[in-house]
């Protein structure tokens, strides 16, 4: 069976090669595709292959804990970065390409102007690691940056994304090009692009304290700036934001619902019993309220637990975008 199961998965990593290269996202030797096998082995393209042109042959087994290679073949040089992935993320998929428009973007700027719902919602703040080298030397940086993001920019050298599958780690790779695409052409017709659909209000917290995360002090406090903030009250009425809301912290007995009325919270009570619940383990609750990790492109991603439809909630996006900004306005221990 194991042999069905590595002959399935190479099969999925050439059509994924033909993929990237019919679409101009890794072109001669470019790139490097990786995907988990078992417990303890992956399978990688090897060194010098194309991607647009690969066989069964240039698809090397390597197992993760001895670093072993099955064969005469040598991996991808990127194998240290694929490894530590795999060690690191439950992930399945690792694709590693060099698409022209992100390179060209990124090298002259590290941040990416979002233009389109589509890219706020599903991509998020995408990390950008500084690369001066032409193989990752330090795969630790992008292992780091990968806990906010899927997807991660390096910096002239393309961009990473993993995923449960090849597709799902494609489509981000896909939007972040069409993202930077977007950009471009919207220079073509206005040479300064100003993008203030959630833009912060001029607002600062009245003391510098610090909460313990998840506490009912610091929920308190996010709670009682949501209620004077201006932008949510507005689009709130315009919006009718009236849902109930509960966030929950994996491993333990903490979670807390915001009974949203036309975009006032009204009460704070501590529960979970509500239509739409968000929950998530303490590691990925930091990310999110310290700024790093944006909360939508968190359930987009699978880091974020949603109990209800996506679909519904988004209705609010452009709120609840400004009410995970709040997040990180308060300081955490």
């Amino acid at each position: 069976m194991i042999f069905c199961k590595e002959g399935k998965i190479k099969n999925e990593i050439i059509k994924v090669g033909k993929h990237l290269y019919q679409n101009r996202l890794a072109v001669a030797k470019s790139g490097n595709l990786s995907a988990r096998l078992d417990a303890e082995n992956i399978l990688i393209t090897a060194t010098g292959t194309s991607l647009g042109n690969l066989t069964p042959k240039d698809i090397v087994k390597v197992n993760l804990n001895t670093g072993n290679v099955c064969g005469n073949i040598k991996p991808s040089s990127e194998l240290p970065l694929h490894t530590l992935v795999y060690k690191n993320f439950p992930a399945k998929a690792v694709v590693h390409s060099h698409p022209p428009l992100i390179n060209g973007y990124f090298a002259v700027t590290s941040d990416l102007k979002a233009l389109t719902f589509e890219t706020k919602f599903y991509l998020g703040n995408v990390p950008v690691i500084e690369q001066d080298t032409p193989t990752v030397t330090r795969p630790e940086a992008v292992i780091s940056a990968l806990k906010s993001n899927n997807l991660v920019v390096l910096k002239n050298h393309g961009v990473v994304a993993i995923a449960d599958k090849f597709c799902d780690a494609l489509n981000l790779t896909e939007a972040l090009e069409e993202a930077v695409a977007s950009t471009a052409l919207a220079r073509v017709f206005k040479k300064d692009i100003l993008d203030d659909l959630d833009k912060a209000l001029k607002d600062s917290l009245a003391k510098d304290a610090s909460f313990e995360m998840f506490s009912k002090e610091h929920i308190q406090t996010i709670v009682d700036l949501v209620n004077k903030d201006e932008f949510i009250a507005q689009k709130g009425k315009e919006q009718d934001l009236t849902v109930k809301l509960a966030i929950k912290l994996d491993g333990s007995d903490k979670a807390y619902k915001f009974n949203f009325e036309k975009g006032k919270i009204i009460k704070l009570d501590f529960d979970a019993e509500a239509p739409f619940i968000i929950s998530a383990p303490a590691n990925v609750w930091e990310q999110v309220f310290l700024g790093k990790l944006d909360s939508f492109v968190a359930v987009t991603q699978g880091k974020m637990k949603l109990q209800g439809q996506l679909g519904q909630l988004s209705r609010w996006y452009v709120p609840f975008t400004r009410l995970f900004g709040i997040f990180k306005e308060v300081k955490i221990k």
